[in-house]
């Protein structure tokens, strides 16, 4: 089943605040590389969901006949991966340079990434 390869790289997607994913981290330093983690394993989703999503879109455009699921998800995941970086690099700014930029940074790209991969898997079905 597709949701279970998924399900293995989120055990913790309904958290809200990546950073309070990491309680025994006692520093900036272990919160930052306790974040880094996950963001590994959730590029990892990522990657998996997008995966899944493209098999089903190529299904879709062979039964259809048609080209467009295929061209229309690549646009989507590239405006995506665009807007996380810009918007991640926004919530960066927003710590003026404070020393726990990179972890907001990162933890914004957790959370947008764990969405992606729901909207992913929405059009695997």
């Amino acid at each position: 089943m597709r949701w279970g390869v998924v399900a293995f790289f989120l055990p913790c997607a309904v958290l809200a605040d990546p950073t309070l994913e990491c309680p025994d981290a006692g520093s900036q330093v272990e919160i930052g590389a306790c974040v880094s983690d996950m963001e590994n394993r959730v590029n990892i989703a990522v990657e998996t969901a997008y995966s899944l999503a493209q098999n089903a879109a190529a299904e879709l455009d062979d039964v259809t006949g048609r080209v467009v699921a295929q061209p229309a998800l690549e646009a989507s995941q590239v405006a995506w991966t665009a807007y996380r970086d810009a918007q991640c690099e926004a919530v960066g700014a927003s710590f003026g340079g404070g020393s726990g930029t990179g972890i907001g940074i990162t933890a914004c790209r957790v959370e947008l990434g764990r969405a992606r991969v729901d909207e992913l898997l929405s059009l695997a079905d």
